[in-house]
């Protein structure tokens, strides 16, 4: 059996925006800057499509950036934050400790322009402390950035009260929602959020085209020169095919994702239940308040690596954590930061399942899962130690 449950480092494109996409490659092909009727006809389509996904999410058409995907809205985001900050005299930002790689490694880059970074620690359950998030708040705080649900262990932050806490502050205040924009229900005015950053192929749209939502009053700063596309603040011919085909898959991923989350959570919940008889594991992250599709465990006397090596074997796709990561052999930053100790942290597996994932490869993934663990604990030196009391347990 072939089963794909690693939706949240990619999903498959819907048909429906594969259909969307085939008449701007090959019939509707203009340039959408050109004045004659081609680049008009493309500009309509453009326009059109900016005012679909900032009426899926709330805010006006102006207020849309196109991207290249998630990585590079959190770094406009951020750099635009950061430099508005700078005019005022203010150079102090505050994230988490659980951010992307996209976010944390843009932040590193500030720190050395001069900016000061607070990375806050999250709870247990792989929540932010608002209260410590508002302790940390100083007089030059410019931006605040958090991720709505963690890449890794699907914890969805409390994010309509952090916006809240900086909307009272003055405070800029982003947020990383690419695991969360077409799985749940965002509206960005209501849940007081002034920038987000969303990626199309997160929600069975096209790789490679994303958004970044700023709102209006906010000057955003360039990070690509050379033309005046997307109001002079995004330089580069925009991707009509790929722009249409992520506005038909957020439509659709948004029409359907009540029904959609009802039907995934309940195969989520199956699989914590099975897993969870394992011996010595454990579920990363809150139980509740995590991405219907998200599944996270730690297996004590593992390694991950050679766990999913085992399980592509038996024909399941699945990763340790994020993709974006997936060549490093350290321990995930976000299970270090949960408290998880790095000999647990390096026996992780991340199981994203999608409204395509049936009950019949659940139980599947289960029975395998539970199979695989077993014969590399019985190979496994550092097991044995541990079941012979030469070295204690961690995990109960």
């Amino acid at each position: 059996m072939k089963v794909y449950a690693d939706n949240a480092a990619t999903t498959k494109m819907s048909k429906a925006a594969i259909e969307s996409m085939l008449p701007y490659f090959d019939e509707v092909y203009g340039n959408p800057s050109s004045l004659y009727s081609e680049g008009q006809k493309a500009k309509e389509v453009l326009t059109s499509a900016r005012e679909k996904i900032a009426s899926l999410l709330g805010c006006e058409p102006r207020e849309i950036t196109f991207t290249s995907g998630g990585s590079e809205a959190d770094n406009q985001a951020i750099v635009s934050g950061a430099r508005l900050g700078a005019r005022k005299g203010k150079k102090h930002i505050i994230s988490t400790k659980i951010e992307h790689h996209a976010v944390l490694h843009t932040l590193q880059s500030l720190e050395k322009e001069g900016f000061e970074v607070t990375l806050l620690d999250v709870k247990p359950d792989g929540i932010v402390d608002t209260q410590e998030l508002k302790n940390a708040i100083r007089e030059d705080t410019c931006l605040v950035t958090v991720m709505y649900a963690n890449n890794e262990i699907g914890t969805i932050q409390p994010i309509k009260e952090i916006g809240a806490i900086c909307k009272e502050k003055g405070i800029l205040f982003h947020t990383d929602a690419v695991q969360a924009v077409g799985h749940i229900k965002i509206n960005v005015k209501e849940e007081n959020i002034d920038m987000l950053s969303l990626s199309a192929h997160k929600f069975h749209g096209p790789k490679g085209i994303g958004v970044l939502y700023a709102d209006k009053k906010i000057p955003l700063s360039n990070i690509i020169y050379g033309g005046a596309q997307e109001r002079g603040k995004r330089a580069g011919t925009e991707n009509v095919p790929s722009i249409v085909g992520m506005k038909t898959a957020l439509e659709e991923a948004l029409l359907n994702v009540e029904e959609n989350s009802r039907y995934i959570l309940k195969l989520r919940d199956r699989l914590i239940e099975g897993l969870g008889k394992i011996p010595h594991s454990i579920l990363n992250g809150d139980a509740q308040k995590r991405l219907p599709s998200n599944v996270n465990f730690c297996f004590e006397g593992i390694e991950g690596e050679s766990l999913l090596l085992l399980l592509d074997d038996k024909g399941i796709s699945a990763s340790s954590g994020s993709a974006c990561t997936s060549g490093s052999l350290d321990p995930s930053h976000v299970l270090l930061a949960i408290g998880r100790p790095h000999e647990i942290a390096h026996g992780s597996l991340r199981l994203s399942l999608s409204e395509q994932t049936t009950e019949q490869e659940v139980e599947y993934i289960i029975k395998s899962v539970i199979e695989v663990v077993e014969y590399l604990r019985s190979i496994s030196p550092v097991w044995r130690d541990l079941v012979t009391g030469k070295n204690k347990f961690i995990l109960k």
